[in-house]
């Protein structure tokens, strides 16, 4: 199915007290670039995120933010781990008596352990993982709806200007018939005030006629533009990835729109190069939104 690469998926998880909201958002690129940005206490399950991200986003400049916070919190960014707090309280008890100092332990003390004390999990880190998890894959799922709508819009206009330019190389094709029979009469016209001995070797002109008629035809063109047309289509159905692909088609087709226009001595079939090229732009600018 044919993707757009720009869209934007939200997921939420939410348990008792603690939410998480995962943002993802994607953006054309040729390749596939993936930005995290994730609260610190599951910074160590980056890679397996990423992992999670690549398999369902093949291509595109893709951002993933993620956030996690308490509805008893106003919000607050971090909270207070209450064992790495005991932990702190029994270090400074030690220190205090190995040393002998009678001094208070003061707040400034524990600050000194602030790593210890302060964390940005809102509870058990698995039972956390969890619910971003969750998150993300609502997230992903969500942005993959968006960019499925998108991308069939695209694919119906790519198949509009393709069946355009299908048109046109049949008109092409009809008109390319009596442009070179026309040519070849104008060249026979000519050849027969120039040469008094016409009648003497009338075989030999006519097959010096039809090589110089043969350079200005354009059937060739007109049919391997045809097989790229059914390309693009079998392309736009069945491949997974069909940026790429459709871009390496485009390519040859805009060539042979090139040949057809540099060959021909007609303007009428000039004019409908021109179109082409101008409805093979149009679409090479929705590829370049396609994953």
């Amino acid at each position: 199915m044919i993707k757009s690469m720009t869209g934007f998926g939200k997921g939420i998880a939410k348990e008792g007290v603690v939410i998480v909201e995962a943002e993802i958002k994607t953006y054309n690129n040729r390749f596939q670039d993936i930005f995290i940005k994730l609260p610190r206490s599951v910074s160590d399950k980056e890679f397996e995120i990423r992992d999670r991200i690549r398999k369902s986003v093949k291509r595109g400049k893709i951002s993933l933010t993620v956030y996690l916070k308490r509805e008893d919190s106003d919000n607050k960014p971090v909270f207070i781990d209450k064992s790495g707090l005991e932990t702190v309280k029994n270090i400074l008890d030690e220190i205090k008596k190995a040393s002998g100092i009678d001094d208070e332990i003061s707040i400034e003390n524990y600050l000194e352990f602030q790593n210890l004390i302060l964390t940005d999990s809102a509870f058990d880190k698995e039972k956390e993982f969890e619910l971003v998890s969750k998150a993300i894959d609502e997230a992903i799922a969500d942005l993959i709806a968006m960019r499925e709508q998108e991308g069939a819009e695209l694919k119906k206009d790519m198949i509009a200007r393709i069946n355009n330019i299908a048109e046109t190389i049949n008109e092409i094709k009809s008109a390319e018939r009596k442009t070179v029979e026309v040519y070849f009469q104008k060249l026979k016209e000519r050849a027969q005030q120039l040469f008094e001995d016409l009648n003497e070797n009338p075989d030999r002109l006519n097959m010096e006629l039809s090589l110089i008629a043969e350079r200005y035809d354009i059937t060739e063109e007109c049919v391997r533009m045809n097989s790229h047309i059914k390309l693009f289509h079998d392309a736009l159905e069945k491949e997974e990835e069909a940026g790429r692909r459709l871009n390496f088609i485009l390519q040859e087709m805009n060539r042979e729109a090139n040949t057809i226009n540099s060959k021909t001595i007609s303007s009428e079939i000039a004019h409908k190069g021109i179109f082409i090229k101008e409805e093979l732009e149009k679409i090479r600018e929705q590829i370049q939104n396609i994953e």
